[in-house]
């Protein structure tokens, strides 16, 4: 069985992205900002605008891929 497949393999990479993303977090209060507008100068605000963009593509794709589907048979005579 392939590494990326094993439950124990799945469990220690998402231990990892989530403290790597964490990490991230922590080290944007030692980064100097040079904010263009008011709210990008939250705390994490790159990972929740991030977050949010991929959230709106995923439901926005749903919602294409809904009234773009046809149906299984649409080439068949």
């Amino acid at each position: 069985m392939h590494w990326l497949v094993r439950p124990e393999s799945i469990r220690k990479l998402w231990i990892a992205f989530i403290a790597i993303l964490a990490l991230t977090v922590v080290a944007e209060f030692f980064v100097e900002s040079h904010p263009h507008f008011g709210i990008d100068a939250l705390p994490a605000f790159n990972a929740w605008f991030g977050f949010i963009g991929c959230v709106i593509l995923v439901f926005g794709s749903k919602l294409l891929g809904m009234w773009l589907k046809r149906p299984d048979d649409y080439y068949d005579e």
